[in-house]
């Protein structure tokens, strides 16, 4: 079964607010072996909303409101679910009764408008909300077409604010969805490779990932990185899974150590535990990344095991007091240069004692370097990695922002340490 979901609510068509509902209410129905296939935020329009839902009840099987369950005139959503299915709202008053007593609560007089608020769709099942006056509702039924079958639909409708409809959904929907929707079971796996061409892998995947129809392949580009996610849906999550692993296990021979994870891991995680499986240990020395690396890598709990430390050496001074890299190094060949970032990398292995030692120098941006990195463009980075008996020394150019650069920098250095261990 598939399910779409549908914000109300104008405010989420601005800069100002997003729709955090349906990333929970996703993962929550992924659980319960249901697919998302479609999500879509309406503004606070009676023909927009209706036109949607109508849209909605025509090609999925669940279709779950959030919002617009309020007692004002933007609050909507009743109206048009009601106007797509076709279906009268009546007053419920046992509902009525309930937020009467909710205002008695606390001494407040009710305006006339939150009665709207026990309107009820025809046949629904009322969701007490206990966070709020604004009750959801519970629908299953049938839709009739003169010249097509008819067919099942689920309509949902939640609160809006995610404090009530969290504890809502989970604890009086999730009950009955698991027992009326048919067994179905979601597997999922997600490998990740860092710097390598979206085209690149799926030139060489697609022709592996489109014999598994039955397997949905998603490919995501992400800053440094691309991830290839994989979901399947069986009657059993074993058969689900065994149609899952079987296509990641084909992809992981094709494109082999340029996937740096199978299940999910961090860079930082797989760097780590590398380090940790053949007891070695790392510092850094980091220039224009300023601590990006280290902090990336401190994130991870347990990384004082392996990641012993370093230094930031922003300045030429501190790059010859923290990590002794001669002056006249610097002066010759400029802070920006392979010369500078093996004598970084292998003086800060030194002083720390360290296994390996890593260091990135570049020129970030947005303005050019100085003296005898003047005539260097921005973006150009060296990242070194040294050990006890050899230094690897490698140039980038890295284009885009301050920011882009230094991540993009750091995820060069996490990946020259994974695949040097290797």
């Amino acid at each position: 079964m598939i399910a779409e979901i549908i914000a109300a609510g104008s405010e989420m068509l601005t800069p100002y607010r997003q729709d955090t509902n349906s990333l929970f209410l996703t993962g929550v129905l992924n659980d319960l072996g249901v697919q998302v296939a479609f999500k879509t935020i309406v503004g606070d329009s009676i023909e927009h909303l209706t036109g949607a839902a109508r849209i909605a009840l025509s090609r999925a099987d669940i279709v779950i409101f959030s919002g617009g369950l309020g007692p004002t005139e933007d609050d909507l959503t009743r109206e048009a679910a009601s106007a797509a299915l076709n279906l009268p709202l009546h007053r419920s008053d046992a509902l009525l009764e309930s937020l009467a007593k909710r205002f008695a609560a606390r001494n407040i007089p009710m305006p006339p408008n939150n009665s709207k608020q026990a309107d009820v769709l025809q046949g629904a099942t009322v969701l007490d909300n206990k966070y709020g006056s604004a009750a959801g509702q519970y629908l299953d039924t049938t839709i009739f077409h003169s010249d097509q079958p008819s067919v099942r639909r689920i309509v949902i409708l939640l609160p809006g604010p995610p404090k009530e409809l969290k504890p809502l959904f989970t604890e009086q929907v999730v009950p009955i969805l698991a027992t009326s929707l048919p067994p179905r079971f979601l597997a999922k796996r997600m490998l990740r490779m860092a710097l390598i061409p979206e085209s690149t892998v799926d030139n060489r995947t697609a022709p592996i990932y489109k014999q598994y129809p039955d397997v949905e392949t998603t490919i995501l580009a992400h800053t440094g990185e691309i991830q290839l996610h994989f979901l399947s849906a069986k009657p059993s999550l074993a058969e689900a899974q065994a149609r899952v692993d079987e296509l990641t296990g084909k992809i992981e021979a094709e494109m082999e150590d340029a996937i740096y994870s199978s299940h999910g891991e961090s860079l930082e995680d797989i760097v780590l535990l590398n380090l940790g499986i053949r007891h070695l240990t790392l510092s850094a020395a980091e220039s224009c990344t300023g601590g990006l690396l280290s902090e990336r890598l401190t994130a991870i709990a347990g990384s004082s095991r392996y990641f012993l430390g370093g230094a930031v050496v922003y300045s030429d001074a501190l790059k010859t007091t923290f990590a002794g890299v001669p002056p006249e190094t610097i002066a010759t060949y400029g802070p920006v240069s392979a010369e500078t970032a093996r004598a970084l990398a292998e003086g800060i292995r030194t002083r720390t004692g360290s296994s390996l030692g890593i260091s990135i120098t570049g020129i970030a941006g947005p303005t050019p370097g100085t003296g005898a990195d003047a005539h260097k463009p921005i973006g150009l980075v060296y990242i070194a990695l040294a050990s006890a008996t050899s230094t690897e020394v490698k140039e980038i150019n890295i284009t885009g922002d301050r920011e882009r650069v230094r991540f993009w920098a750091s995820q060069h250095a996490l990946e020259l340490i994974r695949r040097s261990i290797l």
